[in-house]
Formats: C-alpha cells, structure tokens, sequence
C-alpha cells in the first residue's frame, strides 16, 4: 500500500470522502463498488475502504445490511436534511422527465432491435452475389435446355395429343365394360365353386384354370387405373 493511502485512511480522510460520497449518491453501494469509483479519483486502497466503511457503519453514521457474504452500505436517510415541498415538487418534475427519456430510449431500443433482428436474417453482400450467381447459372441451363427441345423434330402436335387422348377414353370406357362383365361371370361361376377364388385361378382341376387367368387378366387390366406404363 502507498504511503498516500495510508495517510489517507489513518487522518480519516477515507472516512470523510467515503460519507460524503454515500450521502451525494444516496443510493447503495457495496464496498468493491466504493473502491472501483473512487479508487483513481482519491487514491483509497481497498482495505481502506472496507476499514472506513466499518468504521462509519459502527458509529452510525451510515446503514450496513447483510445479503448473504455480501454488504451493502448506505447513507443514513435519518441523517439527511429534509427536502421542502418547492423541492420535492422538483424532483417530482425531474422523475417525470427522466420517465418520458427512458421511455422514449426503449422505444428507439426496441425499433433498433427489429432492423438489427430484420438485417441479421438478410443475406450479406457476398451471400446475394453467390445466390445470383447460381440463379443466372440455373437459368442458362434452362435456356439451353429449352433450346434443344425447340430444336426437336419429334414434337407431338395438337391434333396427334387430341387423338391419343380420344383413344385413351375409348378403351378405358371398354375396359370398364368389360371388366364389369368379367366381374358379374366370375361371381356367378363362384356361387357354386366350392373353393376359393385363389384356388379357383390356379387349380388345374377345375378345367377352368385357363379362363380364370383370362378373367383375372381382364378384371385387373392396367388400362385405365392411372399408372403410367414405362418405356
């Protein structure tokens, strides 16, 4: 410890700036508090500090309380001379200022907050560069790609998807013609088959093993049921 703070705290100087601090503020503070905010300004060591605060609190002339390991002290407000009405009317003025200000900064803080929030989900400048880059990559693939297919000479014309579509409707409506016969002949052929119709399709001893294929071949036909065939 310097030879000024020891001076200091032994002349009850450090006493006399730490209770005059405390009553300016009036607010509470803890002794490392104390210390960060004075220490460059007087020059206090914190033993000092801790040693004065103790001291003051013994002598009553500032309040300690306890919050756990930690101490918090503060001035006296028994000892604080006491504000007239012209005063407290000031400082009545001044809360409502102050009130207006900081409502006034979380406003602001809060539309910071949003466009910090909106930019923060934008891509960078170097991130759009990129996504144009592919996107102008992708959209000449297409253009070539739509190129070759308007160079083909194997279009189908209107007139041919017209007759295609024309016949898929004349065999499906067939198809449903028949699978409708097949399905009332099965059913009757099945009232007095005394098996199942699974056995009925494969049993070569019911001489019927042929036409039961024909009849599963047409019932179950692929024509019209919505499956593309390939090739």
């Amino acid at each position: 410890m310097s030879k000024g703070r020891d001076g200091a705290g032994a002349g009850g100087g450090a006493a006399a700036v730490l209770l005059r601090y405390l009553r300016e503020q009036n607010r509470p503070y803890s002794a490392q508090d104390v210390f960060s905010n004075l220490q460059r300004e007087h020059g206090l060591g914190k033993a000092a500090v801790v040693k004065a605060l103790e001291q003051l609190a013994q002598q009553g002339r500032i309040r300690e309380k306890a919050y756990g390991k930690q101490k918090i002290y503060f001035a006296d407000q028994e000892q604080l001379p006491a504000a007239s009405d012209a005063e407290l009317r000031g400082l009545d003025a001044q809360i409502a200022a102050l009130s207006g200000q900081v409502q006034a900064l979380q406003q602001s803080c809060r539309q910071m907050e949003a466009e910090l929030k909106d930019l923060s989900s934008s891509m960078t400048t170097s991130e759009m560069a990129k996504e144009i880059k592919e996107l102008r990559k992708d959209c000449e693939s297409y253009t070539e790609k739509l190129e070759r297919m308007k160079s083909a000479t194997n279009h189908v014309t209107p007139e041919e998807k017209e007759k295609v579509c024309s016949e898929q409707k004349l065999y499906c409506r067939e198809w449903r013609r028949r699978k409708r016969m097949a399905t009332e002949l099965l059913d009757a052929i099945l009232e007095g088959y005394p098996k199942s119709k699974k056995q009925f399709f494969v049993s070569p001893k019911s001489g019927l093993c042929g036409a039961g294929a024909v009849l599963s071949s047409t019932v179950l036909s692929p024509l019209c049921s919505g499956r593309r065939r390939s090739g």
